[in-house]
């Protein structure tokens, strides 16, 4: 059965995936943008209350506001 994706809001981005040379690989997105996610993407924590999903960049489906 497939799984209807999640719509998620991204609160903060790490400096981007390590390539082999040593160099960063930008991050396609940025804090405050709408995002699509898989219901079972990411890992989920929560901090003071508030539930969190951290995923690799490439568990995004798509970014529907930026």
């Amino acid at each position: 059965a497939k799984e209807k994706p999640q719509e998620a809001e991204v609160m903060a981005v790490g400096p981007g995936k390590l390539n082999d040379d040593g160099s960063r690989s930008p991050m396609d997105v940025k804090a405050g943008d709408r995002i699509l996610i898989g219901k079972y993407s990411g890992s989920e924590i929560k901090v003071h209350d508030v539930d969190y999903v951290i995923l690799r960049e490439d568990e995004i489906l798509a970014v529907i506001e930026g």
